[in-house]
């Protein structure tokens, strides 16, 4: 008896050792990996952490729908740190059987273009891109979460400062050349965020959650702002696009779209809040 209990023990020492030695040996890239599969979205995602901004522009500066300016107090949160990617999105199409965006680039289905995968997907409506952050357990940024993760917490007129806009910091003012005319995500780290959020600046406009109301800064909340609390067919944009003038890819230039607006040049990335984990 004493020795077949021995012989168990010794047994389940030697796996236990041998799991050991596996995890020890698995590199850290792959733990990374695994913890990745674990998400429908597995884009990284940048910590935006709590505390105030300023929101908006100062008196004399841009335009009237961005003023007043004022501090803003924002909990923690987290941001995809790129746009989401044809890539991305035909995997939650292929998953959830939500239509396929309109194909900018021809007459076939987007799905029959080669070499798009890591641009920016474009021609998703409002709805599209609530969608898309549903699926993946995320949720579209507020307007205020969208403005700090671009501009941080000095005031900076674009992502990346106050110096002007050129074609090493953002993707803008041109014109519609098919594929030729998005950049893939991530591809101008010269225009980065003060937190390392990418594309901020033109590329897409990006969808946020907010109703739009050009006079929703002179009433509104000063901490955790989610915009004004109504009805309507108008939703808020973001960050300009590849064919905005340097004048409406700052950090706090607003734009505007219904429901149904789908262009070439509006797409979105996702958040999420802290109160789900550090990685939620």
């Amino acid at each position: 008896m004493m020795i077949t209990l021995w012989h168990h023990a010794t047994r389940f020492s030697r796996m236990t050792l041998a799991v050991a030695a596996v995890v020890a040996l698995t590199p850290w890239f792959s733990l990374d990996a695994m913890a990745a599969a674990k998400e429908l979205d597995p884009v990284p995602m940048v910590t935006i952490p709590a505390g105030e901004f300023l929101m908006g522009s100062p008196e004399g500066q841009g335009r009237v729908d961005e003023r007043p300016q004022r501090a803003v107090y924002l909990d923690a949160f987290v941001i995809d740190q790129v746009e989401v990617t044809n890539e991305r999105y035909m995997a939650f199409v292929k998953a959830t059987g939500h239509r396929t965006p309109p194909n900018p680039y021809g007459t076939g289905p987007l799905s029959s273009v080669t070499g798009i995968e890591h641009l920016p997907v474009v021609q998703t409506t409002w709805y599209d891109a609530k969608a898309y952050c549903t699926w993946a357990k995320k949720r579209l940024p507020t307007e205020a979460e969208w403005e700090k993760a671009a501009r941080g917490t000095d005031g900076r007129l674009y992502p990346w400062g106050n110096e002007p806009p050129t074609t090493k910091r953002a993707n803008f003012d041109r014109e519609w050349e098919d594929e030729k005319t998005l950049h893939p995500v991530g591809s101008m780290p010269d225009g980065d965020s003060p937190y390392g959020v990418k594309d901020m600046a033109g590329n897409v406009r990006e969808w946020v959650s907010d109703w739009y109301d050009a006079e929703y800064y002179k009433d509104a909340p000063k901490s955790n702002p989610s915009g004004p609390d109504k009805k309507g067919v108008v939703r808020s944009i973001r960050g300009g696009s590849w064919h905005s003038p340097a004048s409406d890819i700052t950090t706090t230039a607003r734009g505007r779209g219904g429901f149904a607006l789908q262009t070439h040049g509006t797409g979105f990335r996702c958040a999420r809040s802290f109160d789900n984990g550090p990685s939620h």
